[in-house]
């Protein structure tokens, strides 16, 4: 308990090692077989520029802990955003008295968890002055407006945030972790001739200090490329529509991969048998060629963590091996019920909110196949560069996605842009129609947020150019 009474994490909260254990004894007090407490301090700055003018520029500060207690399948949670001693002993009753467990358990003393250091940013972005910070989405929107004459409206943002946790386990684990984030973007709309504005979207970032949008992930950079893909929308043909073969072009296309197959593979739905993988472990779910990985421990990535929100250190996790399904993401109470481990796996937006199974990272790994042979591999098809938005059906496994810039391939060719082409298939069904993975894994630039059960965590998603010999477009030509 030395580490914990002399960390910043102790002072910030305001906590003795004694009130910790004092706190899971008051939750455990009426039974259970589990509790845990998670403290969170999180500073936030959100910056946003309009018509030139930065509209609006805000910073805030919260405070709070969440508690909760697992008696069996039965779950108590409680928070508050007062941690006077008298407000954080209700919580814990609270939580107490949903749980309401047969069983009891004690035990005295904490271990610190051993972690990785996957972020070592000595100054947050949140830490250093605010004028550095609105430069930035002042030199976003002069550069998408100088970049072309057809642009005439440019959105940039700008977020971050630094979070201190700390969280205590009734199993006498004890871990802090001080986790920065920040993430910049640039919308920008472009007209031709009186037509139809076309949109263009970029942006990135990951748990870095503010010098990585100064000299790497620049805000010209995304101004440029936001820009880009609304000029090629200008000219872009409506989308056919109908089976055909699909390539994926590498990156942020693996949103699609985390939607259409991430959230499946999450062990909360597989417990409940509601997911189009359940009780699948084992056999052959993709083509062979296909291996997915959900991996927490990349250094400063957007959905990277030391530690999960349950404390326990994240990890990579391979979930389809050479196309068979290896197994799912998990947090803690899953992992109880199905008598299995924590992946690492446990999340949660804030202390006002309930730790389940998301991903982090999730990409599929890379083949042996060049880029360009893939394409030329297609007589005819389509090449999805961008995707917009998407929804999927998580027992079925079926799926809807927007492509905001593809592409038709002819001939071997990549050709004429398209606009309005959905993907509509069948997560586990697609996957085994690959028959070319390429050797160019990229991961996105940092901008990914994904939402479950009225929750949003920052994620990550990747994937290299990969080839889908059959799957449905829906267009408008």
């Amino acid at each position: 308990m030395t580490a914990f009474r002399d960390s910043l994490f102790a002072a910030r909260f305001g906590l003795a090692g004694q009130d910790l254990q004092n706190y899971l004894s008051e939750a455990l007090s009426l039974g259970g077989d589990y509790a845990d407490l998670y403290f969170e301090y999180l500073y936030t700055t959100s910056i946003s520029i309009d018509e030139s003018i930065v509209k609006s520029a805000t910073q805030g500060v919260s405070v709070g802990v969440g508690i909760r207690v697992i008696a069996g399948e039965r779950t108590g949670y409680a928070y508050s955003g007062d941690l006077a001693p008298e407000r954080v002993r209700k919580a814990a009753r609270t939580a107490a008295a949903i749980a309401r467990g047969p069983s009891k358990i004690e035990k005295t003393g904490f271990e610190e968890v051993q972690k990785p250091e996957l972020y070592p940013v000595l100054l947050a972005p949140t830490e250093t002055a605010l004028e550095e910070r609105v430069l930035l989405v002042k030199r976003a929107d002069a550069a998408a407006r100088a970049a072309d004459p057809r642009v005439f409206q440019v959105i940039a943002s700008y977020a971050d945030n630094l979070r201190h946790v700390l969280v205590a386990t009734s199993e006498g684990t004890l871990s802090y972790d001080r986790q920065p984030l920040a993430r910049l973007a640039v919308v920008a709309l472009a007209r031709q001739d009186g037509g139809a504005p076309q949109r263009g979207f970029a942006g990135g970032g990951g748990r870095v200090p503010l010098e990585v949008f100064l000299h790497e992930k620049t805000p010209e950079h995304f101004a440029r490329e936001a820009v880009r893909q609304a000029i090629v929308q200008l000219d872009a043909v409506a989308a056919p529509a109908g089976e055909t073969t699909v390539v994926l072009g590498p990156g942020w296309p693996g949103i699609l991969l985390h939607e259409a197959v991430g959230h499946g593979l999450e062990a909360d739905f597989n417990r409940k048998k509601v997911s189009a993988f359940s009780d699948r472990i084992g056999q052959q779910v993709a083509s062979p060629l296909c291996t997915v990985v959900d991996d927490g421990t990349l250094a400063s990535r957007r959905g990277s963590l030391n530690v999960d929100d349950e404390g326990v250190p994240t990890r990579q996790n391979v979930l389809i091996e050479n196309g068979v399904l290896r197994g799912y993401l998990q947090d803690k109470l899953s992992s109880r019920i199905l008598r299995s481990q924590s992946t690492g796996s446990g999340r949660r937006e804030s202390y006002q909110h309930i730790p389940m199974p998301r991903m982090t990272n999730t990409f599929m790994l890379a083949g042996e196949s060049e880029p360009g042979e893939i394409i030329r591999s297609v007589k005819k098809g389509l090449y999805c560069a961008n995707f917009g938005g998407g929804q999927v059906d998580i027992t079925s496994g079926n799926f809807v996605f927007s492509a905001s810039e593809s592409y038709l391939i002819e001939d071997g060719r990549i050709t004429r842009p398209v606009r309005g082409a959905t993907l509509i298939g069948n997560g586990p069904e697609a996957l085994k129609y690959v028959s070319m993975v390429g050797n160019d894994l990229k991961l996105d630039e940092g901008i990914g947020i994904c939402g479950k059960e009225g929750q949003s965590v920052p994620v990550g998603v990747g994937i290299p150019t990969i080839k889908i010999d059959r799957m449905t477009v829906g267009g408008t030509a």
